[in-house]
């Protein structure tokens, strides 16, 4: 048998360590662009439903993420489907700590907040 030794350098792991994910606009847009109405076949972001998004980074890691939207109409009984769909999928984004979804109704939605791809889709002519 070798007497020689093997040598293994082991990294110290830190309690504290953390691997953290920044947060951006664009991966809220992107997974935002997977929600849809269940009675419409066009995503919220094209239907004109979403107002804004808030990203607040916190110093102990992560971010809260709100969503600030409307719907096509104030009695639309798809809100909790569709609030239930955007939360979820943004608190899947590495990196998010909450996520919450503010439904308002002002401004009132109206077609001409649709991209130009929804109009299409629609067959909304303006």
């Amino acid at each position: 048998m070798d007497d020689q030794k093997q040598n293994i350098v082991e990294t110290p792991q830190r309690a504290d360590a953390r691997i953290t994910h920044k947060v951006s606009e664009e991966q809220v847009w992107d997974v935002l662009r997977e929600c849809y109405d269940p009675e419409i076949p066009v995503n919220i972001v094209d239907l004109g439903l979403v107002y804004g998004i808030q990203i607040q980074e916190e110093s102990s890691g992560g971010a809260n993420v709100t969503v600030r939207m409307t719907l096509t109409a104030p009695g639309c009984g798809m809100a909790p489907i569709i609030a239930a769909d955007v939360k979820r999928r943004v608190q899947h984004i590495p990196g998010v700590k909450n996520a919450s979804v503010e439904i308002v109704f002002d401004p009132p939605w109206n077609p001409s907040m649709m991209s130009e791809t929804a109009r299409l889709l629609l067959n909304f002519n303006f």
